[in-house]
């Protein structure tokens, strides 16, 4: 029985695995716990290995990888048109063995432990910041409705609630105070937390090298660079900056036939919302003083914003960095410095 590709479907507490061979055939097929399967994939011989790019994939990836075979990951969205008929775990385990032996197919680098912990430290600083809002918004609805109204900033609110909660004249009943209160201390444990949290990040981003190379590009600081590396690594899975400009969605999806060319669709991201949502809103890592700031000959960052996310030309520079969720650069000569990096 000689084996040429393996697929492997992953769930969470079972898995399913269907081994095929040279010509097709289904050799086999089983069902596995996690331990079981690393102890059944340790007995067979060195094989192709499929999996798609979901949550534990990078885990049992490294472990397989291991064991001395070939492990490859694959965007799920690959795996679906080598569905036959139905759709049940062994079907997509075995389509995703026809997938991996594919040639031109795109695969997912394995992550390693330091980019899953980067990856982590971004989706709990964001889940932080989500809820700092909710706890601000429900604060600004319980103090309008006792006739307290506030700026639009958080600052000017930030400002105001000491007062509030020290002034006894204030339209506030023993229980709402209570309850102000709560909010406005779980409100400062949130900043402190996000504060420690920036400052893990600007660590992680100056002591890393891929990071500092990113940071020599304008408007590019560090939540955006551990944010890349964390993403993608050292980018060996991308051949230019075009397609990583794509793969972030920074370029409109094309549905086109024929003649007809239409590339009018919303835009063709295909990774992650938390790096994509820092790639389009770069933060300037740069101090209006220095002479390496853009903004010193420009008057502004050398990106900016607006509907087309296409290398266009020279323009003048928008006062605001942040338009319409995409960038592109506003002066081509600034770009062009950093073709290496930025897409082509």
């Amino acid at each position: 029985m000689q084996i040429h590709s393996v697929g492997i479907d992953l769930g969470k507490t079972t898995l399913h695995l269907v081994a095929l061979s040279a010509a097709g055939k289904v050799l086999l097929r089983k069902k596995f716990t996690q331990k079981q399967l690393i102890a059944f994939t340790a007995n067979i011989q060195i094989s192709l290995i499929g999996m798609e790019a979901c949550s534990g994939a990078h885990f049992l990836g490294r472990a397989l990888q291991e064991q001395g075979h070939d492990v490859k990951l694959i965007p799920a969205q690959f795996v679906k048109p080598f569905v036959k008929s139905n759709k049940n775990d062994f079907l997509d385990a075995e389509a995703i063995a026809e997938v991996v032996d594919r040639q031109n197919m795109r695969f997912v680098p394995i992550k390693t432990d330091d980019q899953l912990d980067l990856q982590a430290l971004h989706r709990v600083r964001d889940r932080l910041i989500a809820r700092r809002t909710s706890v601000i918004n429900q604060l600004r609805a319980f103090l309008l409705e006792r006739g307290m109204t506030f700026a639009k900033t958080p600052a000017k609110l930030k400002v105001a609630m000491p007062e509030i909660l020290e002034n006894v004249d204030a339209n506030l009943t023993p229980r709402m105070r209570t309850l102000v209160s709560l909010l406005w201390n779980e409100w400062k444990d949130l900043e402190q937390q996000i504060v420690a949290m920036n400052e893990e990040v600007e660590q992680i981003a100056s002591a890393d090298p891929a990071c500092r190379r990113l940071r020599q590009i304008p408007g590019i600081g560090p939540l955006v660079a551990t944010a890349i590396v964390a993403a993608i690594g050292n980018g060996a899975a991308f051949h230019k900056g075009r397609e990583f400009a794509s793969w972030l969605g920074l370029v409109p999806r094309q549905h086109s036939t024929g003649e007809r060319r239409d590339c009018s669709a919303s835009a063709s991201a295909v990774t992650d919302t938390c790096a994509r949502s820092l790639c389009t809103v770069l933060d300037p890592p740069f101090s209006a003083s220095s002479e390496n700031d853009p903004r010193s000959a420009h008057g502004s960052m050398p990106w900016s914003c607006g509907r087309r996310s296409t290398w266009s030309s020279p323009r003048q520079p928008t006062s605001s960095p942040v338009s319409h969720g995409r960038f592109y650069p506003a002066d081509k000569s600034i770009a062009q410095r950093h073709a290496p990096c930025l897409p082509d």
